[in-house]
């Protein structure tokens, strides 16, 4: 007989740090299987039913008004369509609600009060998010990406989806092992291209006798909040093997936790174009780092842009991507490609200072499925892309619409952090530039108040923790 499995999830990455506030229409929800092809493998065996799963890009916290009419629809069709023999959650981690400390165990409890105690759950989630205890308690089954970039997204949905059917088949229903290690790393740091997140990560492979899956959330450092920090989770069969498991790579963790370092030099952000722009490597690019939007930056933040109109002298030229203001973009589009403008950008979601851009519109883009209406500003030897809503510029293909091409130019920064798969492939050269916004990497600057202390860094001296893992069953 065919067992039913609900599928649902709301999830997105939310800086504290960030002045912009994501609203119900930033989310796209899918209400269909559409979004996991993989599920035909199971179809003899398994009926999945659709629920909810909402997503959206990083940004700011999640409004109040937004996840409660998300979490409230998700709710009353998971009651309305029951009852079932299994939940898979697709969620991401470092989802932050205003008000809220801890809403990804909140939303798996509100599933859990509708399904019941019996029902075993799965869940996939980013490695960038956090386990509470809490969530630890109420899902069984929840697994992490193992990459960063993130290459292995649909691969770890599967792999929930799977151990959640072989749940069902066996009847079984697994122990977990979750242990706390006081970490804050961005994850710039904790790239798996390098050491140490290489190896570590490439260990979670390994399924010693009694484990079913290991998961390493190396956390979301951007978000002041009592659950942020280093989490493991393993779980499987046999309560001494999950035990010894998860201990074994948080005490792993903790010892390297000096060891974790950029993946190209980080710089101060002219230090950053005075290295881009003495280069002869093209294309090359340079990370704003600090107002990253797939890391929850604003994506309004223009510091950088300051910088390089100051610094690329003439003769030279950048390319700059990009920052969100539909003003100035509706401005470029009554100029019309060729046309000049005077424009103030920047500060659209903090109220910072704008920084002033007059130049020669050099493109438009009408209707851009992410960033609505697009266009660049040359100034001087800088091309400045604005965008009416908040877009990351992570394929060349996007600058290639635009007319600008990395090769042609002498440096390209883009709001990124480590750089994204098809960036790297074509980089001859990259730098980080330490960036201000709402996810600067000098946490130190940050002004926590709300972390569970003693924490590494911002508590260099503490001592060794106790990395027992907690046992549940």
């Amino acid at each position: 007989m065919s067992k039913r499995v609900a599928i649902a999830g709301i999830g997105t990455e939310s800086s504290t740090f960030s002045a912009h506030r994501t609203v119900e229409s930033d989310f796209t929800v899918w209400r269909d299987l559409s979004r996991y092809p993989f599920l035909d493998q199971w179809r003899d065996e398994v009926e999945f039913v659709p629920i909810l799963v909402a997503r959206a890009l990083p940004g700011g916290q999640v409004t109040e008004a937004a996840y409660s009419a998300l979490e409230g629809e998700l709710v009353e069709r998971l009651a309305a369509s029951g009852p079932f023999d299994g939940v898979y959650l697709d969620l991401h981690g470092a989802m932050h609600v205003e008000g809220r400390d801890d809403v990804e165990a909140e939303l798996a409890g509100r599933v859990r009060s509708v399904v019941g105690p019996d029902c075993p759950m799965a869940a996939s989630m980013d490695l960038h998010g956090q386990v509470s205890r809490r969530f630890a308690e109420l899902v069984e089954l929840p697994t992490a990406y193992r990459t960063a970039p993130h290459v292995d997204v649909e691969e770890t949905r599967e792999r929930a989806c799977r151990m959640l059917v072989e749940c069902l088949r066996s009847g079984e229903r697994p122990v977990r092992a979750w242990v706390r290690v006081p970490l804050l790393l961005p994850g710039e740091r904790t790239s798996t291209r390098l050491e140490p997140a290489r190896s570590i990560y490439a260990e979670l492979d390994e399924r010693p006798d009694g484990v079913l899956d290991s998961s390493i959330w190396i956390g979301y450092a951007w978000a002041d909040a009592p659950r942020s920090s280093v989490n493991v989770l393993v779980c499987g069969t046999s309560a001494r093997a999950v035990e010894r498991r998860a201990r074994e790579l948080a005490v792993r963790l903790w010892r390297a936790r000096d060891d974790f370092a950029f993946c190209v030099p980080a710089l101060a952000p002219r230090e950053a174009i005075a290295e881009a722009l003495a280069s002869p490597a093209r294309p090359y690019f340079v990370s704003d780092s600090g107002d990253n939007p797939t890391a929850g930056g604003s994506g309004d933040a223009t510091w950088l842009l300051a910088d390089l109109l100051e610094t690329v002298p003439g003769g030279r030229s950048a390319i700059w991507a990009s920052c969100v203001d539909a003003a100035a973009v509706a401005a470029c589009l009554a100029a019309g490609v060729g046309g000049r403008v005077d424009l103030a950008v920047g500060g659209c979601f903090s109220g910072d200072e704008p920084t002033p851009l007059s130049g020669v519109v050099h493109a438009v883009r009408l209707g851009d499925p992410v960033g609505g209406d697009l266009a660049v500003v040359r100034a001087g030897g800088v091309h400045a892309v604005l965008t009416s809503r908040r877009k990351p510029y992570h394929f060349v293909r996007d600058l290639l619409e635009l007319g600008l091409d990395p090769r042609e130019h002498d440096l390209t920064a883009i709001k990124i952090g480590y750089l994204e798969p098809d960036l790297h492939r074509v980089a001859a050269g990259s730098v980080l530039a330490l960036s201000l916004g709402g996810v600067c990497q000098d946490l130190h600057s940050l002004g926590y108040r709300r972390l569970e202390r003693p924490i590494h860094p911002l508590d260099a001296s503490m001592a060794d923790p106790d990395l027992t893992p907690v046992v549940l069953r």
